[in-house]
This record gives structure tokens, C-alpha cells and sequence, in this order.
């Protein structure tokens, strides 16, 4: 069938809980459908970033349950860094973090930036 689009699943957000005044969603869709806490996120001293996990970190952005801001400060990395596993979540999926396919997806983009 279709292939599963990432970046329509991470827009299915949860409400907020309007009885707590917090407009954070308590949840958003993770990268493989599941429901995602801030509690299931990696912890800040997180060190071995798999693909998933990196892939979390950006539905956690997306869905509004990390700010951009608060994600560079809790893993302590670049604007840079996190741009990068969100350009590779967008374009190739979760399979697109892993380090071993990293220069096989930039050879594809530079290709298609030739064009």
C-alpha cells in the first residue's frame, strides 16, 4: 500500500487538558502511531542516540510537547544538529537517522539539488 507518511501522523496531536490551563499537549503520535509522553522521551543525559529516539525527539517538537528551545537545552546539542535529524525525518523517514545510511541519503540530495 501507501508509504507511511511520518510528518501526517506527527501532525495528529492530542488536546490539551483544558483543566490544567496548559495549552502543551499531554501526548503527541510518535514516529511508529504510538501515543508519546514526555515521560517516554530520552532522558537529557541521554548518549546513545538511535534512530527512534532521535525520531521521538523531533515528533515531540513537531506535536508542540518539547519547544524547539527546551529540546536544545535538555539534550544540550546545536540548532544545527536537531535541523539535520528533522531534515532526515521529513525526507527519509526514521530509516534516514541511521548513521550508517547518512552519506547514501546526502549523495540522493545533492543529486536532487543538481536538477
Amino acid at each position: 500500500m501507501g508509504r507511511h507518511n511520518f510528518k501526517d501522523e506527527m501532525a495528529k496531536v492530542a488536546k490539551a487538558d483544558p483543566g490544567t490551563g496548559n495549552h502543551r499537549p499531554s501526548w503527541v503520535i510518535g514516529p511508529l502511531g504510538q501515543q508519546l509522553t514526555l515521560d517516554q522521551l530520552p532522558p537529557p543525559d541521554y548518549q546513545h542516540w538511535l534512530p527512534i529516539r532521535k525520531a521521538e525527539v523531533v515528533a515531540a517538537v513537531h506535536g508542540g510537547l518539547l519547544t524547539l528551545e527546551e529540546t536544545l537545552q535538555r539534550y544540550n546539542m546545536t540548532i544545527e544538529e536537531y535541523a539535520g535529524w528533522e531534515r532526515a525525518v521529513n525526507r527519509f523517514g526514521v530509516h534516514g537517522l541511521r548513521q550508517t545510511r547518512l552519506t547514501h541519503y546526502r549523495d540522493i540530495q545533492s543529486r536532487e539539488q543538481k536538477f
